[in-house]
């Protein structure tokens, strides 16, 4: 790795007069700052950014803690965030907490030793008072929260519309994928897509998941048709489980869509990629991670914010695990 002390070996100058180039104080000689900055672009030398935010007393990290790096959907958020916040000159610190509390909270203490000046999760923790004290703003991604700045997908509008589109295509005998408890969209979205079908003449049953792992996925999607062999119509908790109840379904021999049909959430990029393409809800994952990344720099700049709950629409997309209607 290429220190401060090999530019200035390179450029034939003191280690303050490179650190003098770096942070633009003090004086240096035109001449002597270019053989600095000569020197920095020759030997590809990237300064370590926690070293000079304790130099300079000003910090450019943000944190970014989500649950599943694994999970398609997180990705499209995290590279949303990161467009926005390298645009504006700040770097991410990138934390994963695996749904795990402890991992969680030993993020927060991380990005706290790393002085970051600000940070972004999408929370496994339930409890709001974890957060406090921490010293830096936080938003919550794909969370809602009364206390915190949030930007989210409308949820419970998502659950009603995947219950109305598999209704309006014909199932009667729907299963109804409940997601994590411990996860307030998802259970927005199940709310959203109980209320309709309790007022819908249709039969349907409710099945209890813990998590949108992929290992998960595949023990639900067996579990469902042992439980509920003759369902005709599932709404996933997100596209994940939703593949896997499609794998599972084809591997029985059933017709999608003509015998079952599926509708899955989030809109993850391989959803379009499944044979049949996945129907489903799409959440607008990098436009979410582009707003809480806004929204973030403001409170980071001290800006006036006008509205520190952001919530943005989500929208049906037809692909061939539903039934066409005229």
């Amino acid at each position: 790795m290429v220190t401060i002390r090999d530019v200035a070996k390179h450029a034939g100058v003191s280690v303050a007069t490179v650190s003098r180039v770096l942070n633009s104080t003090g004086y240096v000689r035109e001449d002597t700052r270019e053989k600095v900055m000569q020197a920095i672009t020759l030997l590809n030398y990237s300064p370590n950014e926690v070293a000079r935010s304790l130099y300079k007393r000003e910090s450019r990290l943000v944190g970014l803690l989500l649950p599943d790096i694994t999970n398609p959907f997180f990705p499209q958020l995290a590279r949303g965030i990161e467009d926005e916040v390298h645009s504006q000159g700040f770097r991410l610190l990138f934390g994963n907490s695996d749904e795990d509390l402890k991992k969680e909270a030993a993020y927060l203490h991380t990005f706290t030793q790393n002085h970051v000046v600000g940070m972004i999760t999408a929370r496994t923790i339930s409890d709001d008072e974890t957060y406090k004290g921490l010293g830096f703003p936080v938003v919550f991604l794909d969370r809602t929260s009364p206390q915190y700045p949030s930007v989210y997908a409308d949820g419970r509008e998502g659950g009603r519309i995947a219950a109305q589109e598999i209704i309006k295509r014909g199932s009667k005998q729907i299963t109804l994928l409940k997601g994590p408890p411990n996860v307030k969209p998802a259970q927005e979205r199940f709310q959203g897509a109980l209320e309709t079908l309790s007022g819908a003449n249709v039969d349907f049953q409710v099945m209890n998941t813990t998590s949108f792992s992929f290992h998960e996925a595949k023990k639900w999607a067996k579990e469902l048709f042992e439980k509920h062999a003759n369902t005709d119509g599932v709404i996933a908790s997100n596209d994940i489980v939703a593949a896997a109840i499609l794998r599972e379904a084809l591997q029985l021999g059933k017709s999608i869509p003509d015998e079952l049909q599926i509708v899955g959430f989030d809109d993850i990029p391989q959803s379009e990629l499944l044979f049949p393409a996945l129907s489903t809800i799409r959440q607008p994952a990098y436009e979410m991670g582009k707003e809480a990344a806004k929204l973030l720099l403001k409170y980071i700049k001290k800006e006036i914010v006008q509205n520190k709950h952001i919530e943005l629409p989500v929208t049906f997309i037809e692909r061939n695990t539903t039934r066409k209607v005229d």
